[in-house]
């Protein structure tokens, strides 16, 4: 309070934050003393009796600071000593309410941003926007937004119980809601998609009382767009293709599109696809299987097509689709009106409960694989124009995936096809053996290679054993395999001792390696290749085998017991410098042999004591103590060692020797001198008459007495005669030459020359085939073919 010449008469004790002097310094000064610029008190104060004055001054305090403060005098009445009142606060502080004010009317006078007051049962109260943007209808004469007004009244009922949820729970918690997206859909244009950014905060008065709410709303229906078009595009990039599977990624298409952009989802692709096939000219009628199905409920409506269900298009569907063109259903109830339905079309088109739909072509490389259909139930906005490029770019994505799913089908399935055609019989039932081969392709293509087996019969009742793989995968290590199995089947038919063969098989694959560039290691190179070449003569029982980089076969005798055969590996086909070592056992009837290709022991090493080899041989022998044929034998053992699917394709080889029985075969021993011939003629038509074909005995006396004649003239002793009872009569002659004969046609002039080309005529086989002692000529004749 000043006096009336502008002493301080009494003051606040906040004086001593403006100043730093206490009141009792501060009681008596002028008020012109403690300012820092002249003001209205350096003079006779002017102001009128009842009147105010505002001042903007400068105080001094006492550490000499300016303290810069807005003051209003208020003139008292007279008759007292104190004639002014001086409120004064900091300039900061007297600017609050100002800005304060400026603020609210700022914010209630722009319109790009929305501002929303609720009372406490959330009725509007007041806002800045024109009622229009809500959708409330403008009475005439009054532009202002009607009082009272719920949420309810202006949007769709999902979306305003939604908000409200939301507005509740900040007035009971006093937590603010900041940027809350959500739709907001008004009552006058339901089908209209409306997005909004919602903040909101709780209102209290003077006294910390609840009063209502108020939200601040902003409107990002295009961001919101925009945002769900990439984030669906993104998913279509990163979810498409990734498997080679055409039933997956049409799954995978479902499950992108639901419940993100629609309620319900189906993908129908042409039949062939499922075959690796084109799928062709897409006509009325056309097959399609429902490969995928979603909807965001989770369960697909009965009175529709279900998955794995065949569904056929009419002509109207078929054209859009072939053309290109997708189909835009913003009323399907309107639609239905329209078209002709029958309860085939009403189960393709019509769900129940879909509002609205979207059939798009699945189009890829010319061809119409399918079609993608897309529905919405009533709680959504329907499908409009500006879905269709947004759709349209998915179903592109996802028809390529299928496509190269199609295509690497189509691969695998030839691939696989030339494997299992280059490949014997799975079972093959001769007199030396019962044998059942297993291929397990890997599951992709890459996977699918060179493994083979084979059983070949062999003169003289024999069988030769064979197994190998060839280094690569694909088409190329398939072809590669085939050429090799080709190349053995051609030299067993030299009857060579299984370390000669594989020599002969080296040199073949050194040749091939210097004119193919894939032999340098590329795929299905045919160097590297592995195999294992076993002879087994059921007469003798003995069994010789020679390896080139292949494992050795485990062997379960008839006794039960089961080991690795002593075999060591030569160096892989192609890589020589070494010798094959064979070895030679004998074989017991009832022995099972088991030849496998590294990838089904891949941890084994060579020991049959660990890893996967002790599965292996502990499978066989369980699997021989059961007493199954070879195949039964073949299966329980790939049961027991594959517990889960091959990174690469497998092949094993179960083999069950014989024995001829010994009156099956009779031999004689002779002297290079001709007076034997007709003796061993004896003696064969004696055998035969003891075994009951007396109608060869013509045709082997011949056969004996060339053979026999020719290796006294050519060969010297010992001269040896066998003959062998199976499924044909073998007659063979052997003696210590190394020549072989060759068929020649003898001239009308010429006295000889003429056995070999007779035995020829008479004989269903004949060759000749060397022996560590020399050669053995071979005949074969059926017991059906006598003259």
């Amino acid at each position: 309070m000043l006096d009336g010449h502008g002493a301080v008469l009494q003051c606040t004790a906040s004086v001593l934050d403006l100043t730093g002097h206490a009141v009792e310094e501060v009681r008596g000064r002028r008020m012109a003393d403690l300012a820092t610029v002249p003001g209205p008190w350096n003079g006779p104060l002017d102001v009128a009796p009842g009147k105010s004055l505002e001042v903007r001054t400068s105080l001094r305090h006492r550490d000499g600071t300016p303290i810069e403060v807005d003051a209003e005098v208020l003139s008292l009445p007279e008759g007292s000593r104190a004639r002014f009142l001086v409120c004064a606060v900091p300039s900061a502080l007297g600017r609050r309410p100002t800005e304060d004010q400026a603020l609210l009317r700022a914010l209630f006078n722009q319109n790009r941003i929305g501002l929303v007051v609720h009372d406490t049962d959330l009725r509007t109260t007041r806002v800045n926007l024109d009622p229009r943007y809500f959708g409330v209808p403008e009475v005439p004469g009054d532009s202002t937004f009607p009082q009272d007004t719920r949420l309810g009244e202006i949007l769709v009922p999902e979306d305003a119980e939604a908000i409200e949820e939301k507005l509740r729970q900040v007035l009971e918690s006093g937590e603010a809601l900041v940027d809350w997206e959500h739709s907001a859909r008004r009552r006058i244009a339901p089908h209209q998609e409306r997005t909004v950014s919602l903040s909101a905060f709780r209102l209290q008065d003077a006294h910390g009382r609840v009063i209502g709410v108020a939200a601040v709303l902003t409107e990002t229906t295009e961001q919101y767009l925009a945002r769900r078009r990439l984030a669906l595009l993104h998913a279509a990039a990163a979810r498409l293709g990734q498997t080679l599977d055409i039933t997956r990624n049409s799954e995978e298409l479902a499950r992108i599109l639901v419940p993100e952009f629609a309620d319900l989802a189906c993908v129908d692709l042409v039949e062939t696809m499922f075959r690796g096939q084109e799928p062709g000219a897409f006509t009325p009628g056309t097959p399609l299987r429902r490969v995928a199905v979603n909807s965001a409920d989770g369960s697909w409506p009965a009175e529709v097509y279900q998955r794995g269900e065949t569904v056929r298009v009419r002509e109207e569907e078929s054209e859009n689709l072939r053309e290109g063109r997708t189909v835009l259903v913003p009323d399907m109830a309107a639609w239905r009106k329209r078209m002709v339905t029958d309860p085939e079309r009403l189960r393709l088109l019509f769900p129940e409960v879909a509002t609205s739909g979207l059939f798009v072509p699945l189009h890829a490389r010319g061809h119409v694989l399918g079609v993608l259909g897309l529905w919405r139930d009533g709680r959504r906005v329907p499908f409009a124009r500006g879905d269709v490029p947004l759709a349209e770019e998915i179903a592109s994505r996802a028809a390529l995936s299928v496509e190269n799913a199609r295509r690497y089908t189509s691969e695998l399935r030839t691939v696989e096809s030339l494997q299992r055609s280059l490949l014997p019989p799975a079972g093959v039932e001769l007199s030396a053996a019962e044998t059942a081969g297993t291929y397990v392709p890997a599951g992709t293509a890459a996977g699918v290679g060179g493994c083979w087996y084979d059983v070949i019969p062999l003169s003289s009742a024999r069988v030769a054993f064979v197994i190998g793989d060839v280094a690569g995968h694909g088409l190329e290590a398939t072809a590669t395999m085939g050429r090799l199995r080709t190349a053995v089947q051609t030299l067993a038919d030299l009857d060579l001792a299984p370390e000669e063969l594989l020599t002969h098989l080296d040199d073949l694959v050194i040749r091939l390696s210097t004119t193919e560039p894939q032999a340098n290691g590329g795929e299905g190179s045919v160097v590297g290749a592995t195999c294992l070449y076993s002879v087994y003569d059921p007469v003798t029982g003995r069994c010789a085998m020679a390896s080139a980089g292949h494992p050795p076969p485990v062997l379960t005798s008839a006794g039960g017991a089961t080991r690795c055969v002593d075999l060591r590996p030569g160096p892989a086909l192609g890589l020589g410098g070494m010798p094959f070592e064979p070895v030679e056992l004998h074989l017991a009837p009832g022995g099972v042999l088991a030849f496998y290709t590294n990838e089904l022991v891949a941890h084994g090493g060579g020991d049959c004591s660990h890893g996967q080899l002790r599965r292996l041989s502990e499978g066989l022998e369980n699997a021989v103590a059961a007493g199954g044929p070879p195949t039964e034998v073949g299966r329980a053992v790939l049961d027991h060692v594959l517990t889960e699917p091959p990174a690469d394709d497998v092949a094993l080889l179960v083999a069950k020797v014989r024995a001829l029985p010994d009156d099956a075969t009779a031999s004689w021993r002779f002297m290079a001198d001709p007076t034997i011939v007709a003796q061993a003629r004896d003696l064969a038509t004696a055998q035969l008459t003891a075994w009951g074909m007396e109608e060869l005995v013509f045709t082997t006396e011949l056969i004996v007495s060339e053979l026999v004649t020719n290796a006294i003239r050519y060969a010297g002793p010992p001269i040896g005669l066998r003959l062998i009872r199976d499924k044909t009569l073998i007659c063979e002659v052997s003696d210590p030459s190394q020549t072989q004969p060759h068929l020649r046609r003898a001239r009308l002039t010429d006295e000889g020359g003429r056995g070999l080309f007779l035995i020829a005529q008479i004989a269903h086989r004949w060759g000749s085939r060397y022996t560590p002692s020399g050669k053995t000529i071979w005949t074969e004749q059926s017991l059906t073919g006598a003259l």
